[in-house]
């Protein structure tokens, strides 16, 4: 995915979509207008136009933005691969006018019921809305934290009904304990190991109790031909666990044990307790697909490891994989 302005890059594109909304909610703490505000000379320098905020419900706080593609011409060498739209969405700020309201749904995510939420509802119209006004390929989805978990949960959405979006998860939560900080590999892979047999366990003995609960995961095959970018840092605990996610399924397929580990990678065991209490249940992190792009520069605390900035700096180093669920 490369969208060029002139010398200027992007698969910058990939790492400054984020930077868009980050500065324009970092506006807003700081009350810049004007011409003292950061964030349009971004989305400007890309031919970008901000169209409309959406605001949660709630406590009235904007929590995410589209915006549209304005090419200075239809010659212009990039009209061809860049979206019409972006639709992109922020992560918790530590004010006190949306603190409240976004610690409610970090918790929602890890109670697997972000779906639930009144903000999800209304970035998930605006997601089809802006997806029936123009074609799936000309939308992308953009987020940070608690934003990756809404562009997430709306990708995964659109592509159960057919439509695929391409998406770009900056430090997307993972409810799970932190497995990939343990620093002795043979420890982390033998509590991998034995947390998939634990989870495969789980959700046969819950298929057998509760049939009526359990239906295939039909729809996490469905889910395979999407494939979102996913940004993570191995020092951010919230989404560090994405690396060994997806490693852990190659590693389980070199032992001859691939079974389980499909079996184990549709679900994880707070949803399948949830599920056995008869309780709505839809874990985030449980992706089929992705393009993960790891963060290997230094990181020296989490704030950094955690943060939208450490995605725009100059000297990134960063790698790349692909991985496909079959």
């Amino acid at each position: 995915m490369v969208l060029m302005r002139g010398s200027r890059g992007i698969d910058e594109m990939n790492l400054t979509i984020g930077s868009w909304h980050g500065f324009e909610q970092l506006d807003r703490q700081h009350n810049r207008k004007g011409q003292e505000a950061f964030a349009p000379p971004w989305w400007e320098f890309f031919r970008f136009e901000l169209t409309s905020n959406l605001v949660d419900d709630a406590d009235s706080s904007i929590f995410g933005a589209i915006y549209e593609f304005k090419p200075a011409s239809s010659k212009d060498s990039s009209v061809q691969d860049a979206p019409n739209f972006v639709v992109a969405f922020r992560g918790t700020i530590p004010s006190k006018e949306s603190l409240a309201q976004d610690g409610l749904l970090d918790i929602n995510i890890i109670q697997n019921g972000l779906h639930r939420t009144s903000r999800f509802a209304i970035a998930m119209r605006a997601v089809q809305n802006i997806v029936s006004a123009a074609k799936s390929s000309n939308v992308w989805l953009a987020g940070h934290s608690l934003g990756a978990a809404i562009a997430t949960l709306a990708g995964k959405n659109m592509a159960k009904m057919g439509t695929l979006i391409e998406t770009f998860l900056f430090n997307p939560p993972f409810v799970s304990a932190p497995i990939e900080r343990i620093k002795d590999t043979n420890v982390k892979q033998g509590i991998r190991i034995a947390s998939s047999f634990l989870t495969a366990g789980l959700s046969f003995a819950l298929k057998d109790h509760h049939q009526e609960r359990s239906t295939p995961d039909d729809s996490f095959a469905m889910l395979s031909s999407w494939v979102p970018r996913l940004f993570v840092n191995p020092c951010d605990f919230i989404c560090s666990e994405y690396i060994g996610y997806f490693e852990h399924r190659n590693f389980m397929e070199k032992l001859g044990v691939g079974g389980i580990e499909r079996l184990a990678t549709q679900n994880s065991i707070g949803g399948l307790f949830l599920r056995a209490l008869g309780k709505d249940s839809d874990p985030l992190h449980l992706l089929p697909s992705a393009n993960l792009t790891t963060n290997l520069s230094p990181s020296p605390d989490f704030k950094i490891a955690h943060g939208l900035h450490q995605w725009w700096r100059p000297d990134l180093h960063l790698q790349s994989k692909q991985y496909h669920y079959g």
